[in-house]
């Protein structure tokens, strides 16, 4: 059984619906932001990073979001988080998987924590330029999906959609949300509708953004 650390609506997020769409037992343990939980001693020993997701395999804790999805889907290709090893796809998905979490982990973490630059607030301008980074990353993915959709890989799911969806998730609130590219609209819709979505939501108290 594994047991995952995670915190509703942030990056632990693709990684609990990865577990839904597998199936495979485990225990949620929530890590209480409000309380600060992600510092304590005790959480800090299973992530020196002090963030979310953590999932603790056999025993030995592991983090990073992208990191995990590509365990989970070696250790459950029966779920088809990924195609298979040495079939023409799975140089695709590595490729989405990694430019989803470096170019929107990245920019989406400078845009939510101001922090992480050196202020309290974005200026404007540097809050621009974070913007229209997202958004010509939305532009790059809604053309590749209207031109090899509707699936990040085409005709079949994987845990690629699951990410691209998580970020979009994020957007909702940004002046311009992902789903005001119809690409990127349909591929949310297809991911919303899956039943690891909806038992997702329910499990983490997401009443926003559900469809």
């Amino acid at each position: 059984m594994y047991t995952f650390y995670y915190s509703p609506g942030t990056a632990s997020l693709v990684v609990h619906a990865a577990l839904l769409e597998i199936g495979a037992p485990y225990r949620l343990e929530r890590v209480d932001f409000d309380k600060d939980q992600q510092h304590s001693a005790e959480y800090l020993r299973l992530n020196p990073r002090g963030q979310v997701p953590t999932l603790v395999i056999d025993g030995k804790p592991y983090f990073e979001s992208a990191a995990l999805l590509m365990i989970l889907a070696e250790r459950h290709p029966e779920a088809k988080l990924a195609p298979p090893p040495g079939s023409a796809l799975r140089p695709d998905w590595y490729q989405w998987i990694v430019f989803l979490t470096t170019t929107f982990g990245a920019n989406f973490r400078q845009w939510f924590y101001p922090p992480d630059l050196g202020s309290h607030e974005h200026p404007p301008a540097v809050r621009d330029a974070l913007r229209r980074k997202i958004e010509d990353s939305w532009s790059l993915l809604d053309e590749h999906l209207q031109q090899h959709g509707p699936y990040m890989l085409g005709a079949e799911f994987s845990a690629a959609d699951l990410l691209a969806t998580m970020y979009m998730r994020w957007s909702r609130n940004m002046p311009k949300p992902a789903l005001e590219w119809p690409a990127l609209r349909r591929l949310a819709d297809l991911v919303r509708s899956r039943p690891s979505w909806v038992r997702l939501c329910e499990l983490e108290g997401l009443t926003d953004w559900r469809g």
